[in-house]
């Protein structure tokens, strides 16, 4: 212990003498334990540890002689410095067996006081010394153990370089990790150590000699690594300098915790928040064609919110049957019970007949308001407008295609309509960038929908599939191609034109402000995987005097319009249905074609050789769009000039 004393041992066999030195040797920090005979001694010498044993020569029993020789066999008492005391006048021969004995000095009675005093204190002080370099030396064992304690159980890799760059200790976390055993790489350089990445190399020598040449401080760097199984990972790596000590060169310890998990978890997250945000913009954006074209349609505001309302609420219960499959699909019984639920048909007054089918999510999104909208108009001007009409509604699926007939019967007498209305706009411009065959018969007994949808992006009806069994056709005729133009939904009515009078008291529209460049006959190419997005960028065009193209609903279909066609100005979607539009700005930009990007993505997730574009985010206003496109003939104009 630091507190406890030195002590020292003081062997004779008359008592007055060993009182004699307890009075002569009251040193602080100093106990000084007597023993009368050599037998006794011995005992104290096995229990203490004693920094001097002053022992008298002539003793009854076992002389100082023969108790010396005895210290000096056992291992415990061989270092203990001895002094003789004696009071025998004596020869040299015996002074030779003193120092034979292992004796450090030979006193003799009567003795010096101030003598014995100073060469006790010097060997008191040695103990001390002693001492403190034994509790330095088990402190620095101990450190040295907690630190390869460390250095083997932690989570980091530790490894420790010289100033020469060779590896001088090879921690088990660093074993654990990298999978390389210590007797394989201590000793080599670090250059041509198996476990760094050639391209990371440069950084990574610069960077420890610069800590070197520092002579000490910290860095923090992140360079991949090799695993011995030849696995590349990524790395966080801690550098830290220890600066020469004396005679022990400077080296730099490594410390490096593989975050290969955290960094893919991190990108992970960056992809799920861009895809969550493009999510909720293009539903926005969805939403607000639903209230523009539905306003465009509306006779009165009230029409405008029963209908909005509707809509939304078709929306919002084919998000929830997608939200319960994680995003992955819905089944059409379960969006046609949905529109059973929120009342537009009544379970009695439906006849349904088809298999089980999933839909993927943006089919099952689209198909949402179609039912809606051929529901809805059926109650307001078909089949369920009375108490006696019933809709039939089958359908098959044939590979990866849908083939669905909406019929309606017992209803009022249908006419043609005179006008489009919004429900067949929204039935054609939904699907009509999937190349779906769709076609309405208005017969006098009740109108009748056929539809053969695609269920997969791009897919062609198998050869097969043109044969096998379909749902009654709405005509005897063949189904028509997809190239037909749609009439509008049966009983939808023309909308009386307003007065002459109700359009002076209305106010004057805003004048949008006149485009520094012609906007006229230009050709702009829509690239939109969201049909509704897609029909209200086609009509902003045209009521700026462009003429829309497509949409292209995948880059494949853009790709062949942009070599087909070679429109003057592309608007970019930033993903059609988790497909990268890299491809199809780079054909755009092959050709020079001035572009820009209507997105939900924040512009990190855009292609990035192409960050200067314009680009509109999601939703967007109309005079949004009209500036997109104006600063786009800035381009063809400044590019002909």
């Amino acid at each position: 212990m630091p507190n406890e004393p030195i002590k020292i041992l003081a062997v004779d066999d008359v008592q007055e003498n060993l009182i004699a030195l307890e009075a002569a040797l009251d040193q602080p920090g100093v106990e000084l334990v007597t023993a009368s005979s050599g037998f006794d001694a011995l005992e104290y010498l096995l229990r203490d540890d004693f920094a001097l044993a002053l022992l008298d020569v002539q003793m009854p029993g076992m002389d100082g002689f023969e108790l010396a020789e005895l210290m000096r066999g056992t291992e415990r008492t061989r270092g203990i410095p001895i002094i003789f005391l004696t009071a025998v006048a004596t020869d040299e021969r015996r002074k030779f067996r003193g120092f034979e004995a292992g004796a450090v000095d030979y006193l003799l009675k009567p003795l010096d006081i101030m003598i014995l005093n100073s060469k006790v204190a010097v060997f008191v002080e040695l103990a001390r010394q002693r001492r403190e370099i034994a509790d330095q030396r088990d402190a620095l064992g101990a450190a040295l153990g907690r630190l390869r304690a460390y250095g083997d159980n932690s989570l980091l890799s530790t490894i420790e370089i010289d100033a020469d760059l060779r590896i001088l200790n090879w921690f088990k976390g660093a074993e654990r990790t990298m999978g390389y055993h210590a007797q394989d790489m201590i000793g080599q350089q670090l250059a041509s150590a198996p476990f760094l990445i050639d391209e990371d190399l440069p950084a990574t020598i610069n960077a420890i000699h610069a800590l070197l040449e520092n002579g000490g401080g910290r860095a923090v760097q992140d360079h991949r690594f090799r695993r011995s199984d030849g696995a590349r990972r990524e790395g966080e790596w801690y550098a830290t300098a220890l600066p020469a000590c004396g005679r022990t060169p400077a080296s730099v310890m490594l410390s490096m915790i593989d975050v290969t998990e955290r960094r893919r978890a991190e990108r992970t997250q960056r992809l799920l928040i861009g895809e969550l945000n493009h999510r909720v913009k293009n539903t926005l954006a969805t939403v607000q064609a639903i209230a523009s074209q539905g306003f465009r349609h509306a006779r009165s505001p009230e029409e405008f919110q029963e209908a909005f309302s509707g809509r939304i609420q078709a929306l919002s219960r084919a998000h929830s049957l997608l939200s319960a499959t994680t995003w992955d699909s819905a089944s059409l019984r379960h969006l046609i019970a949905d529109q059973v639920a929120i009342g537009t048909i009544g379970e009695d007054r439906l006849d349904l007949s088809g298999p089980d089918v999933d839909l993927p999510p943006e089919v099952a999104l689209r198909f949402s308001l179609i039912l809606h909208e051929l529901a809805t108009n059926a109650n307001k001007y078909g089949a369920l407008s009375n108490e006696n009409g019933t809709v039939a509604l089958t359908w098959t699926r044939q590979g990866e295609w849908l083939s669905l007939v909406w019929k309606e019967r017992g209803g009022p007498r249908v006419a043609p309509p005179t006008r489009r209305g919004f429900g067949s706009t929204l039935i054609e411009g939904s699907l009509a960038s999937d190349g779906a065959r769709i076609v309405a018969d208005y017969a006098p007994d009740g109108v009748c929908w056929q539809l053969e949808v695609p269920l997969v992006t791009g897919s062609e009806p198998e050869a097969q599939a043109r044969t096998a069994p379909t749902p009654p056709p709405c005509e005897p005729s063949p189904l028509p191609e997809p190239e037909i133009s749609l009439a509008p939904t049966a009983g939808e009515p023309a909308a009386p034109a307003p007065s002459s009078d109700a359009l002076a008291n209305q106010p004057a529209p805003a004048a949008p402000a006149a485009p520094a460049a012609s906007l006229e006959n230009l050709r702009i190419l829509i690239v939109e995987d969201e049909p509704l997005v897609a029909m209200e960028l086609a009509m902003e065009i045209e009521d700026n005097g462009g003429i829309p193209i497509g949409p292209a609903s995948s880059c494949e279909q853009a790709i062949n319009i942009i070599r087909e066609v070679s429109p003057d100005i592309a608007l970019l979607d930033g993903n059609l249905n988790g497909e990268r539009i890299d491809p199809v700005a780079d054909a755009l930009a092959a050709k020079a074609t001035p572009f820009a990007f209507v997105s939900g993505y924040d512009r990190q997730h855009l292609p990035t050789a192409h960050s200067h574009r314009p680009m509109l985010a999601k939703p967007f206003l109309g005079r949004e769009v009209h500036a997109v496109i104006a600063a786009l003939a800035h381009e063809i104009s400044d590019t002909a000039s």
